[in-house]
């Protein structure tokens, strides 16, 4: 199979290097014979465009990016088309001018129940809608140069804020690639099954990845660096104007960080002192449902912990992480969180979280502030969460001041961790879930924290094994309000324990 690979590979290249094919004749179609200067300087949009359709009405084939600069703004893909960048290619997102306008933000289905930017689909570098069969290959590079970062500018001005942006497609390839500087988004997939991402580097000013109401998608071997925002996210919104569903989909051998932009690509991974995002994250618009998902043998870097959330109605179930690993984790290690921001039409449903496992995970000094945070809302519990074999290193440092911290409910808020401020506990803070499971997990701080290493508040069923906490002299491992059927047993410092209920006690 390697062999034949290799082969093909070498048939392809024979076949790009034949330039005095016509392209009409040939499969590959090399966007300099259409006109494109790759020069850096001159616009090539017109160029690229003729080539996709031109392959396109001859029934598909590869629009090819030999060695060079390929200054553009929006690219427009069609069906049965692979744009493939060569080594020493770049597409780079020109700056808006008189000459370089991107396509304007056309009217959403709705532009309510999520931000503007998952509302818009055409003021991005390459869009295509409604398309089957495309792809995005090579090991060249796409530079967002000329692209903004946000939605505070009029749709008249030209802008574009997305790097590659699909919605309502199926049977897609993005593969081998990198993108610097990707704008709001270096990809916005809504709607956008049967999907794979793989080996693509990005080292961007916000989103890496925003999956959105897709199904089928298989997303692996990615590096993600976005400091200022999400670096591999899911989502279930609106912008449909009806709830889809996202589902079925794996995530695998993956790298998120925080570091300075820029220096995961010059290979510098400069830290510059700040809390940047950079995470894997499930929510934060979650309307249609996060179901059958897996997450595994992904690392995080200077960055934010993993985020499951749901809070707009969503049901988000069905769920396996397992063998994470995380280092200088800036807040949360974990959060799990069910809210009820409803940021949906009138009379949506709440959401609901269950049947959640959470599995081989270390992570290693980590901010002190937060506990693993696992919160559902009064009346809406987390249900049937099992968390086993993890390792937490806290640096550490609370105080006895702190034990009697009032962690605010915030149903009706944005989910982020940071909002619910400093935890009571240094491990874990759980508050209204029902059925958990928790084995061989270990907590452990750098510097002593006089907390108590698990606080729990009206959870109803929870039962521990082989559960390790480092405490310090007079600390309690467990603080208990509003528990009832809870055990421990083969746990180290706290004798075998089974309560039916109890209004407070520390254990």
């Amino acid at each position: 199979m390697k062999k034949l690979y290799n082969c093909l590979a070498v048939i392809f290249l024979l076949l790009v290097s034949l330039t005095n094919v016509s392209a009409a004749d040939a499969p590959v179609y090399n966007v300099k014979k259409y006109g494109a200067k790759g020069d850096g300087k001159h616009l090539d949009t017109k160029a690229i465009d003729k080539a996709i359709t031109e392959a396109n009405a001859a029934g598909g084939g590869t629009v090819y990016f030999p060695a060079g600069d390929y200054l553009s703004v929006t690219i427009h893909l069609k069906s049965n088309i692979s744009l493939y960048i060569d080594q020493g290619a770049s597409i780079v997102a020109a700056t808006p001018g008189d000459d370089a306008k991107y396509d304007l933000p056309e009217k959403g289905e709705n532009e309510v129940y999520q931000d503007y930017g998952h509302s818009h689909f055409h003021n991005s570098l390459i869009v295509g809608e409604n398309l089957h069969d495309i792809s995005i290959m090579g090991p060249g590079r796409i530079w967002g140069k000329g692209l903004v970062k946000d939605d505070n500018k009029k749709p008249q001005d030209g802008l574009g804020n997305k790097t590659v942006s699909l919605k309502l497609c199926r049977n897609v390839i993005f593969k081998d690639f990198t993108i610097a500087h990707g704008g709001w988004f270096c990809f916005l997939l809504t709607a956008v099954d049967n999907t794979t991402i793989d080996n693509i580097k990005m080292d961007t000013n916000r989103d890496g990845i925003d999956l959105i109401s897709s199904k089928n998608v298989h997303i692996s071997n990615c590096t993600v660096n976005s400091p200022g925002d999400d670096g591999i996210v899911l989502k279930c919104d609106y912008s449909l104007n009806y709830p889809r569903a996202l589902e079925n989909v794996t995530i695998n051998n993956c790298n998120v960080s925080g570091y300075k932009e820029g220096t995961l690509l010059d290979g510098t991974f400069v830290k510059d002192g700040r809390s940047p995002t950079g995470r894997i994250k499930l929510g934060t618009e979650s309307n249609g449902g996060f179901k059958n998902i897996t997450i595994s043998n992904c690392t995080f870097d200077y960055c934010r912990g993993l985020c499951l959330e749901t809070v707009d109605g969503a049901a988000l179930e069905d769920i396996t992480i397992t063998n994470i690993t995380m280092r200088d984790i800036t807040n949360t290690p974990i959060f799990v969180r069910l809210g009820a921001r409803q940021r949906a039409p009138e009379g949506f449903q709440y959401s609901t979280l269950r049947r959640v496992i959470i599995s081989n995970v270390v992570a290693y000094n980590v901010a002190a502030k937060q506990a693993a945070l696992i919160s559902g809302i009064p009346g809406h519990d987390i249900e049937d969460l099992t968390l086993s074999n993890i390792r937490i290193y806290f640096k550490g440092g609370g105080t006895k001041e702190q034990i009697v911290t009032k962690v605010p409910d915030l149903i009706k808020s944005y989910p982020e961790p940071d909002q619910f401020g400093a935890t009571p506990s240094y491990g874990f803070f759980i508050r209204n879930v029902k059925d958990l499971k928790m084995s061989d997990v270990e907590v452990n701080f750098l510097k002593d924290d006089q907390r108590p290493a698990f606080a729990l508040d009206n959870v109803d069923g929870a039962d521990f094994e082989h559960v390790r906490a480092q405490k310090v002299d007079g600390a309690s491992t467990f603080m208990l309000n509003t528990v009832k059927n809870f055990k421990v047993f083969n746990s180290g410092l706290v004798p075998d324990t089974k309560i039916s209920n109890v209004a407070s006690k520390m254990l």
